[in-house]
């Protein structure tokens, strides 16, 4: 094994502040894997940091990638659940503190003290990463890294959909913001039975719509282009929709939320936007709404989305608009940023 290895770093808080770097292969603890990567997708969350324009703190500087998956190279001597050769996943909370309440109750998501892969510790867009062995998921050999790297953006959308969201067979569902979480709850929203389901977004996001409109979305709409709350007046009963799922995390979404669900209805809101509100949240009242956060996943939802994935249960064709070498990983930012790609996926151990 190479004493380094190529890594995408975030070095520094100002726009563009990423690049290719040469880095040391990381040293392991007792309780750590070290893992050789086999694929690694570009989440929106670092296009953000790529452009500085995250909401969340980052620490300086990091490797970039939080969902990933690949083959057990090493192993600490404390680790009893995996052996070199395995193929694995890995969840995002890198570090936790094991003792606080949501901790010990098995919602790790919500530790004060959580740090996640790509921020707060470094990530695996790079040929190898350090990942604790709490983390990992068994996945089986049937299951590509190239596709097992959405394990993760899945896992949010299944938390977002099936579990802090309520869906009955045949219902309205209207998800704002068509990228890859977006798109992946679109999914999870029509698995679990909606029988209406709008995809909402921009004249940039064509590529994203199409994607939707391939996933089954009964509707994917430029609201540039046609405005959603006459669009939503004019479906079913014309009160609106049963679930409006948020991925967009623009304040304007969530206004555009409040007026489209229907009394009693419900908004999940997953999308993060650093902007103030600007606007009453009287209607939340009004029409007795449930607004509801979702954040991130447990190890349950990581166990049922890995069956899922594995089963062929869940359609990442047309999320998938590209695998590549590490060496492309700017055209990979850039094309998500711009709309040429809907998700893209780096090989780091790829020619």
């Amino acid at each position: 094994m190479s004493r380094t290895m190529a890594g995408v770093v975030h070095y520094e808080l100002k726009p563009r502040g990423v690049e290719l770097r040469e880095l040391p292969v990381p040293e392991i603890a007792e309780d750590d894997v070290l893992l050789e990567v086999g694929a690694v997708s570009v989440c929106g969350s670092d296009v953000h940091q790529y452009h500085n324009t995250q909401s969340w703190p980052v620490l300086t500087p990091v490797v970039l990638g939080h969902e990933f998956g690949g083959v057990v190279a090493r192993v600490g001597q404390r680790v009893r659940g995996f052996k070199e050769g395995d193929r694995v996943v890995s969840e995002t909370a890198a570090s936790i503190c094991g003792e606080c309440v949501y901790c010990r109750s098995g919602e790790y998501n919500l530790c004060a003290k959580r740090k996640g892969f790509g921020y707060g510790l470094d990530g695996a867009m790079a040929g190898y990463v350090r990942v604790p062995e709490r983390c990992l998921h068994h996945i089986p050999a049937s299951l590509p890294f190239s596709r097992a790297a959405l394990t993760e953006p899945c896992c949010v959308a299944y938390n977002s959909v099936a579990v802090n969201s309520r869906i009955r067979p045949g219902d309205l569902v209207i998800v704002m913001g068509p990228g890859p979480i977006g798109l992946l709850c679109a999914e999870m929203a029509r698995l679990n039975g909606a029988g209406t389901l709008i995809v909402a977004g921009m004249a940039q996001d064509e590529s994203r719509l199409k994607a939707a409109r391939t996933l089954g979305a009964t509707h994917a709409i430029n609201v540039e282009e046609i405005d959603l709350i006459d669009f939503v007046r004019s479906i079913g009963d014309g009160l609106g929709a049963d679930l409006v799922i948020d991925a967009a995390g623009a304040s304007a979404a969530l206004k555009a939320a409040l007026q489209i669900t229907r009394p009693g209805g419900q908004i999940t809101k997953v999308g993060w936007g650093p902007q103030p509100l600007g606007f009453s949240l009287d209607p939340l009242v009004q029409k007795a709404i449930k607004l509801q956060g979702s954040f991130s996943h447990t190890f349950r939802h990581w166990e049922k989305v890995v069956a899922m994935l594995a089963a062929g249960q869940i359609n990442l064709d047309p999320i998938i608009s590209l695998v590549s070498s590490l060496a492309n990983w700017q055209d990979c930012f850039d094309g998500m940023h711009d709309g040429r790609y809907v998700k893209t996926v780096l090989e780091p151990n790829s020619a």
